[in-house]
């Protein structure tokens, strides 16, 4: 059993030509040169394109600028993990006949701020009326307490988180994309400035500006497309929320939306946590590959910290994690799901910057908005 019979293919996949400092290019520009490489890794047109799927700038804008009479649009909006759900969306659209060929696709200046829309917070929402007033409004400020809670119950600590984020360096050190490269011990995360405790600043995700582009559709139709012979399969899939503020979560120590839409696309996709050669865990703060190890089921409760430690998610580790080096090393433009989905298919198709060996099945988790919404897909580069 798969998603759709697991005939629901990525057909073209690319990243902008550069990630990281682009000050040169505008938010609308960034969707563009995402696009235009992933239509070509595909071997298309816009003109083979009738379906568009983003977040900001409206799809409708997206499509407009590079030229697609499209007829199915979604602009779904959850934070970071949106373009894992517009890959979900896209997959049923395609099975079921309601656009042919979607592009999904995100750019985000969230360095140069060029062409970007003004932040303000909504004093009207419920965050901004019960926790933005107490000085809760950024994520790292969000998160330490919820964050403190999962360290407490499991008796981790500072360096627990220190060595998630060494252990993604290592990926990153060979990438040369990779935002952050210099190799870095424990000792040199945890003497870092302090940005809110428990965080040091290596424990938080770089900020860039970049994009990625994905081509949905059907095996069917993909059989004439330049990637015909190094197709994608959606084999699973699973999207989730929970509170709209971290102060309201059910239990500060796990993330229900994380347990939901993951069992979701193991359920959808036949598999289980030990069917998985690969796993990409949204990575915006050091916690959160701690969470989605334990959350998603790969190991128990208070196993996390010690299977990061003994080696098990760095090269050469028996469950490669955030190969490309991840949000905190790689990159991060504000909306980080678009590049775990992106390594994600670079290590099934054998392209990696760092390969991991023997990649079939992989799993990539989103989170968004700060402890509120999830989604999961498991991918292959075979269909069952």
């Amino acid at each position: 059993m798969a998603l759709h019979d697991g005939r629901v293919v990525i057909a073209g996949a690319a990243e902008t030509t550069t990630v990281g400092v682009r000050p040169d290019i505008s938010v609308l520009e960034l969707h563009a040169e995402a696009a235009r490489n992933a239509l070509d890794d595909a071997g298309l047109t816009v003109a083979d394109i009738d379906g568009v799927s983003t977040t900001r700038p409206s799809p409708v804008e997206v499509a407009h600028h590079l030229g697609i009479q499209a007829r199915w649009f979604d602009g779904t909006a959850i934070g970071g993990c949106s373009y894992i759900a517009h890959v979900r969306h896209a997959a049923a659209a395609v099975a079921s006949g309601a656009a042919n060929a979607v592009l999904v696709v995100h750019g985000e200046s969230g360095r140069s701020r060029v062409g970007a829309e003004v932040r303000m917070k909504d004093t009207s929402s419920p965050a901004g009326q019960f926790e933005h007033p107490f000085g809760a409004v950024y994520p790292y400020a969000t998160f330490t307490l919820p964050v403190m809670r999962f360290l407490h119950d499991r008796g981790y600590d500072q360096e627990s988180l220190a060595r998630v984020v060494v252990a993604q360096r290592k990926w990153a050190i060979d990438n040369p994309r990779a935002f952050r490269r210099k190799p870095i011990t424990v000792e040199d995360v945890l003497s870092g400035p302090e940005i809110a405790y428990p965080f040091t600043k290596d424990m938080c995700c770089v900020v860039t500006d970049g994009g990625g582009a994905l081509i949905v559709t059907t095996e069917e139709r993909a059989r004439d497309m330049r990637t015909a012979n190094n197709l994608v399969h959606i084999l699973g899939a699973g999207e989730a929320a929970q509170a709209s503020m971290v102060s309201q979560m059910g239990d500060p120590g796990s993330f229900g939306a994380f347990k939901r839409s993951s069992a979701e696309a193991f359920a959808t996709a036949g598999l289980t946590p030990k069917d998985i050669d690969h796993l990409m865990v949204y990575d915006a703060f050091a916690h959160l590959p701690l969470y989605g190890l334990e959350d998603l089921g790969f190991v128990g409760f208070g196993e996390s910290a010690d299977f990061i430690a003994a080696g098990h998610t760095e090269p050469g580790g028996s469950l490669p994690m955030n190969t490309n080096g991840g949000g905190m090393s790689y990159t991060h433009t504000g909306m980080y799901g678009m590049f775990a989905m992106q390594e994600s298919i670079r290590q099934l198709r054998g392209e990696a910057a760092v390969q991991a060996p023997d990649v079939e099945v992989s799993f990539v988790q989103g989170v968004g908005l700060f402890f509120s919404a999830a989604a999961s897909l498991v991918l292959s580069n075979a269909r069952p």
